[in-house]
């Protein structure tokens, strides 16, 4: 398959993997690289020593392009930043924050850059300073998807902008692929179908109920971690849901991110007060579902944890490899248009 995203990243197929904190590991990345994909390493979870280290491991795994996504205006996201342009990361991948100093540093040693938005001006503002790439984030995706979905989202995108668009929110098969395309994207990404795959590591019992879930088993709000985000449907989701912010326990639980990251929790705590109340909130909210989505992630425990993912778990059936998945989905996409041409003839 030949679009403008794979031609930019010197890769087989159009599909990426987005960068999901505690999922995205090194060994998925490498997995989705090898199979002729966009392998993205999630730095959300660690400090500067571990994205260094992560950074080296998915080299070790594979030869091929890989990606790298930092969260700007998360506590430590910048202090990652910094050590994707050391280790000369192929490509970035930035969110929530504004990065014309991160495009920079990338294009100084010929890497490329994509932004995560969720929305015109922000998409056009990413363009305007030199991003080489879009991943345009519909509502049906985990996180962080706002009020418009999938189908309208990327046409109203790929109109506008002169960069290529990457579709995410929503896609887990070849029908999804091949309807992202047509609507202009150049690429989808795919987070919760790549979660349960033979490769993740993410606890058997998500994987379990990933297979189990309909379309409809999932919660939407900003209640979970601050910002518009979409979770699976379980009892830890809906004590959440209905408490809203508990802000003794994101107190705690920011001293334990700080020890984490290794950041002075003063310093932090100073900072995020600095910040204003609205920045405040989000990160206090951030604070609680950190330890919600590890919890989940690594122990399977969906009583008091959460585990995000897009409304596309409806669509997922099995636990393939990646391998396996990749070429599937591209052979699907392949017999749609085969199916589309003979619709329109």
């Amino acid at each position: 398959m030949k679009t403008r995203i794979t031609e930019l990243f010197e890769i087989e197929y159009p599909i990426l993997l987005s960068g999901m904190s505690w999922i995205s590991v090194p060994e998925v990345v490498a997995a989705v690289s090898n199979a002729g994909g966009l392998g993205i390493l999630a730095t959300g979870p660690l400090n500067p020593d571990e994205t260094r280290q992560s950074i080296r491991e998915v080299r070790k795994l594979t030869d091929k392009p890989f990606g790298v996504n930092a969260s700007l205006m998360l506590p430590g996201g910048s202090e990652n930043a910094k050590v994707l342009l050391e280790e000369k990361v192929p490509v970035v991948n930035f969110a929530l924050g504004k990065g014309d100093w991160l495009v920079k540093g990338v294009h100084g040693y010929g890497g490329k850059v994509i932004a995560t938005v969720t929305n015109a001006r922000h998409a056009k503002k990413a363009q305007d300073y030199g991003t080489d790439a879009v991943i345009a984030t519909g509502n049906e995706a985990a996180g962080h998807g706002e009020a418009v979905t999938s189908l309208l989202l990327i046409p109203s995108l790929a109109d506008v902008l002169e960069i290529p668009v990457i579709a995410a929110g929503g896609f887990a098969d070849g029908r999804g692929l091949a309807a992202a395309l047509a609507l202009g994207a150049e690429a989808i990404a795919m987070g919760t179908r790549f979660m349960t795959t033979k490769e993740s590591t993410v606890h058997g019992r998500i994987k379990r109920l990933s297979i189990e879930k309909d379309v409809y088993d999932t919660l939407y709000s900003k209640r979970f971690d601050g910002l518009w985000c979409r979770v699976m449907d379980e009892s830890g989701a809906k004590k959440m849901l209905k408490r809203g912010l508990n802000l003794p326990a994101a107190f705690f639980n920011a001293r334990d991110i700080a020890k984490q990251l290794r950041l002075p929790f003063i310093k932090l705590f100073i900072g995020v007060i600095a910040s204003g109340s609205k920045n405040a909130i989000q990160l206090a909210y951030f604070a609680n579902a950190y330890k919600a989505l590890r919890i989940a992630t690594e122990e399977g425990d969906v009583e008091r944890g959460i585990i995000p993912v897009g409304q596309g778990v409806g669509l997922i059936h099995d636990e393939p490899t990646v391998s396996e998945l990749i070429e599937r989905l591209v052979g699907e996409a392949r017999m749609v248009k085969e199916k589309i041409a003979e619709k329109l003839a």
